[in-house]
């Protein structure tokens, strides 16, 4: 290549020389010499015109969990990282707002709520700076079949936070001041979602798909009713019952050993007593025909949310990865059915969704979306024509490749960091599932076949089975749902305090 330059250079340089008149010309016998043809310059669009190719996928390497009880009925769950010095630590609770007392709702979400309002001898601003000196602030989740509350620090932090933890868990003060001002904030912070459409149909939703007398019948918060009831010999009442060693599991991932974990469990609370067992599953709620929409009116609204769905499975169940499956396809991810419809055809929406969440009792099957207010009508008409089309289309194995594709390479993301590996190990012991459970999803979902998720696909996706709820301008849902014949108008009381009438419609203008 060098060659080739140093020659095409000196032809360059011999043609810009000039030669003077009295040069003898050469004889016309003599043949001109033969000049080197330049290379053709390679086009440097050419690589726009193939696509490139998408690179090897990395492994998918999932968190490896261990399990060990001690003496007195504590389970001991760890999973090993030492990429970084941190460590998540844990102590999860198997009693969620499922065992709220009978029209109390919200009474586990106060309980849990006030272990971090004093413990151990110290009030709410001293345990707070105990646990700010080592750099951290904990937290408290709770769902339908638990709790998690936890930290995650340094590695070199562990021992002093553990002790923390421990009376958190096991000495809570529970005193009346404290309460008082939780509950006060719960009731406020309750009056601020009650402006969420989407707080609302979830409310609703509880209500109609599961029965207000079922388990998972109210919201995780409660409602201001059902708070405004609840006293702190509740509170105690329900920590009595159902905290303890037997229904608890002390949760540690991270930069640790398996035999690090277990000795800081026996230190902090091999000595733990208590009478709590894990509490059973909910009972499995009926799945009837739907006979009417449920409305919460909320006039004025510029959107109408639109939420339907049915009682779906419980964790463990042999269809609940082919329904997974199937979910996705019809709204669980951008390129679904639903979202398809509904935003890119239609424009009626940004987004609409759908998904399968199985719980430890029998868990909601749920497709949702806000819509224009003025395409309320067309939008419920969609949904129901996407659920009829699930047995008069049948899932395509592009939708089902694209599914399954997503779905697992999804799982990678709920375990970026040790808090949220902590999180999914509390949700095993919440739902008494296997610690190699995310394998064995992996592997069901990679199973499933076509026929499979087809067959749960039209058993589940009834349209006859799904419920409608709606949350929107009282008129506009008259005007637009009543008419479709899907069932008749029924309001629902989601705040415990009765339904408000309707405002009346407005008259036509002329």
């Amino acid at each position: 290549m060098r060659r080739l330059f140093l020659a095409l250079s000196l032809l360059a340089l011999a043609s810009c020389a000039t030669t003077s008149q009295s040069e003898a010309k050469p004889e016309a016998s003599t043949p001109p010499a033969p000049q080197a043809e330049a290379p053709k310059a390679e086009d440097s669009e050419a690589f726009r015109a193939k696509m490139p190719g998408p690179g090897k996928a990395p492994d998918l390497v999932l968190p490896v969990f261990s399990q060990s009880k001690l003496d007195n009925g504590l389970t001991v769950i760890v999973s090993t990282r030492h990429e970084l010095p941190l460590v998540f630590l844990g102590v999860a609770f198997a009693a969620g707002s499922a065992q709220d007392p009978v029209g109390l709702g919200g009474t586990a979400d106060l309980t849990y709520k006030m272990l971090l309002e004093g413990a151990g001898g110290k009030d709410t601003i001293t345990l707070d700076n105990a646990f700010a000196d080592l750099g951290v602030s904990p937290a408290v989740s709770v769902n339908q079949d638990g709790a998690l509350v936890g930290v995650h620090l340094l590695t070199r932090q562990a021992d002093k936070a553990l002790a923390l933890l421990s009376d958190v868990a096991r000495r809570p003060t529970f005193a009346q001041k404290d309460f008082d001002r939780r509950k006060k904030q719960q009731l406020a912070d309750l009056v601020r979602r009650m402006g969420s459409p989407m707080f609302l149909a979830s409310q609703a939703y509880t209500q109609t798909v599961f029965g207000a007398d079922h388990p998972y019948g109210h919201p995780v918060s409660g409602v201001p009713a059902t708070v405004d009831k609840v006293s702190l010999q509740d509170v105690k009442r329900f920590y009595q019952k159902s905290v303890g060693p037997k229904a608890a599991a002390l949760v540690v991932v991270g930069d640790v050993t398996q035999e690090q974990a277990l000795a800081w469990a026996k230190k902090y609370f091999g000595d733990w007593k208590g009478e709590a067992v894990l509490p059973a599953a909910p009972p499995t709620p009926p799945a009837p025909p739907r006979e009417a929409l449920h409305v919460v009116y909320k006039p004025g609204l510029e959107q109408t949310f639109i939420m339907v769905g049915r009682p779906g499975v419980a964790a463990g169940h042999s269809d609940e990865y082919a329904l997974d499956l199937a979910t996705t396809v019809f709204g669980g991810f951008f390129g679904s059915r639903l979202n398809m419809n509904l935003r890119e055809a239609k424009g009626y929406t940004y987004g609409a969704g759908a998904n399968s969440d199985a719980r430890l009792g029998v868990g909601p099957l749920t497709a949702y979306s806000a819509v224009r207010a003025n395409v309320t009508g067309p939008s419920i008409t969609e949904f129901v024509r996407e659920l009829n089309d699930v047995k008069t289309r049948p899932i395509t194995s592009k939708e089902l490749e694209s599914a399954r594709e997503g779905l697992i390479r999804s799982f990678p993301g709920v375990f970026e960091t040790v808090e949220w590996v902590g999180a999914n190990a509390a949700s095993l012991f919440f739902k008494r599932l296997p610690m190699d459970e995310f394998s064995r999803q992996i592997a069901g979902l990679e199973k499933a076949t076509p026929a499979e998720v087809q067959r749960v696909a039209e058993a589940y996706l009834n349209p006859s089975t799904m419920q409608i709820i709606l949350v929107g301008d009282p008129d506009v849902l008259q005007k637009q749902a009543a008419p479709l014949n899907l069932g008749k108008i029924v309001p629902v009381d989601v705040a415990g305090a009765g339904i408000p009438a309707p405002a009346p419609a407005k008259a036509d203008k002329k």
